[in-house]
């Protein structure tokens, strides 16, 4: 055996960790050719490059030495690396396990940055407890999407240029995207499978139900992550069968349903009163519940402790798995190094102007407003946001996404010194902020959970799809917030906003809605900390796919 010491311009190459090297030796053996062996610890895979060369990987029994075998020509020798000079990188550990690792998971997204956020979060998750991962996303998203533990792949929706953007409705952008996108996915799975790293499940977006069809193709693990609540999706599966009927009319005075409280018709997602509003999103919301019991798993993003009474009530019904909530692991457990932020963003941030600006605020005396990526709010509703916070007299940062024309004039000039107007920010930055003390939002599921895992009260002002729903449950189940009520004309009035901002801020409520954030944020760490109950969830299923000899579930 011959010993080789690496030079010490082996270099930690950008944008890469220190879970990732490049290393670059000659092998001695009786051929020219250099070999480049990547060792990423992190999720600990090797592969290798260089003249059909097909190496080995063997540990020595001593934590600095990893053996590499090379055949050539009909030789084979193995050379034993001593990892001793490594630029930048004070230590490296490589799993002994290596060789035994078998789960390689493509996590599939739908192309929306409140699809994106939880999908790519989650799979970093999987990432950190020792599975290969990589995300799957269109070529008009790709270049916005950045994590240092998993690898980004395109497949295509039939717009590559500029994605729903590009399509000339909802259903045809959608339809598009099942025929080309199981197509390019199937490409993506074959190229894998090709490889040291084959395939053996795909978890995929709930809005991509023919994901699920992908994987029974190859013969490889199927699992649907539910970017809603576990409340809202159990609406979706009574209607699948035939609990409910669509439209849901309020044909008694309030909705009973097991493990949920009583719900008014106001309370329940629009696309169930009201189905013609989204069609072509209900369809698919649909179908994937006629599919549920196809899955091998049904992950949520949601923690069995926010919705107990439901888990209850649901136990045995249906096959859910609680896996959230699906945040940055610096706002949580903190069990993976460097995570602060999702990693994707589809629009320029301006987070260093947003927090410069905060560090000049008192402790919880700025009121954040932000409704999301998708909500679109109207020019009457933009105005009586904008002068309800003029009249609550706080100071504020409002992220105005392609809507600032809709704010009244003389708005921007007139909150000078008290307030910021941003198109875009890191949410999860401010909300960690302590200058922060209240959040007036949307309710969409993502930022809902980002604020109950950060321990942010809110005013809710629900929009569309499960908002309601949500709102509802902020200022009733989990009391962390209020919910502003609409006029008749379904506008939350500037009188109505400023009331409600009151209220949570120095009300008679906001000690109890502050007491009630602070222990929701605890079980949210709790239930992504080791042994947790997500976590116990998650290290199940990473259990079942590393003990995996081969690709595919039957294998």
């Amino acid at each position: 055996m011959h010993r080789v010491r690496l030079p010490s311009s082996v270099l930690l190459l950008p944008p890469y960790p220190l879970s990732t090297l490049s290393l670059h030796f000659p092998l001695g053996l009786r051929h020219r050719a250099q070999t480049i062996v990547w060792l990423q610890t992190r999720d600990s895979t090797l592969t290798h490059q260089g003249n059909s060369h097909h190496p080995l990987i063997e540990d020595d029994n001593n934590n600095n030495n990893v053996i590499v075998a090379a055949k050539s020509q009909g030789h084979s020798a193995r050379t034993p690396v001593r990892i001793s000079s490594i630029h930048r990188a004070k230590s490296i550990s490589v799993n002994k396990k290596m060789n035994n690792q078998r789960g390689h998971v493509i996590v599939l997204t739908y192309p929306a940055q409140g699809h994106i956020n939880p999908l790519l979060q989650f799979a970093k998750r999987l990432a950190s407890k020792g599975l290969k991962v990589t995300l799957a996303t269109t070529h008009y998203t790709v270049k916005s999407i950045h994590s240092a533990t998993v690898g980004v792949e395109p497949i295509s929706d039939g717009f590559d240029e500029a994605g729903f953007k590009q399509a000339p409705s909802l259903e045809a952008y959608l339809d598009s995207f099942k025929s080309v996108g199981s197509k390019t996915l199937a490409e993506l799975i074959s190229k894998f499978n090709d490889s040291a790293s084959p395939v053996n499940c795909i978890v995929y977006d709930s809005l991509l139900p023919w994901a699920l069809h992908v994987a029974k193709q190859f013969g490889i693990y199927g699992a649907v992550f539910l970017t809603n609540s576990a409340s809202v999706c159990s609406m979706y599966w009574h209607i699948h069968h035939g609990h409910l009927t669509l439209p849901v009319k309020q044909e008694t005075e309030q909705l009973l349903l097991p493990g949920l409280p009583p719900l008014g018709i106001s309370n329940l997602p629009c696309f169930l009163g009201q189905p013609a509003l989204a069609t072509a999103y209900l369809t698919v919301i649909l179908e994937q519940f006629v599919l549920l019991e196809e899955n091998d798993w049904v992950f949520c993003n949601s923690f069995e402790e926010l919705e107990s009474e439901l888990v209850k009530a649901m136990m045995g019904l249906w096959p859910l798995v609680m896996t959230g909530p699906t945040v940055p692991s610096a706002y949580l457990d903190q069990q993976i190094n460097g995570d602060r932020t999702y990693g994707a963003s589809l629009w320029e941030l301006s987070s260093d102007q947003c927090l410069r600006w905060l560090e000049t605020q008192p402790p919880k005396s700025v009121v954040y407003v932000s409704f999301g990526s998708m909500a679109d709010i109207t020019s009457e509703q933009a105005e009586e946001i904008a002068w309800g916070l003029i009249a609550s007299n706080v100071h504020f940062l409002l992220v105005a996404r392609d809507s600032e024309d809709k704010f009244p004039s003389g708005f921007l000039n007139s909150v000078r010194g008290r307030g910021l107007i941003v198109p875009w920010c890191n949410q999860l930055d401010v909300l960690a902020h302590p200058a922060v003390g209240c959040f007036v939002t949307h309710c969409g599921w993502n930022s809902t959970l980002e604020a109950l895992s950060i321990g942010v009260p809110m005013v809710a002002l629900p929009q569309w799809s499960d908002q309601p729903t949500n709102a509802m449950f902020v200022e009733e189940l989990w009391r962390v917030g209020v919910k502003a009520k609409k006029n008749k004309e379904g506008i939350v009035s500037r009188d109505e906003l400023e009331m409600c901002i009151m209220e949570v801020m120095v009300g008679t409520k906001s000690e109890e809605i502050k007491e009630n954030a602070s222990k929701w944020r605890k079980l949210a760490i709790r239930a992504v900390s080791s042994g947790g109950s997500s976590d116990k969830n998650i290290n199940e299923f990473v259990g079942k796919l590393m003990k995996e000899r081969g690709v595919g579930k039957n294998a």
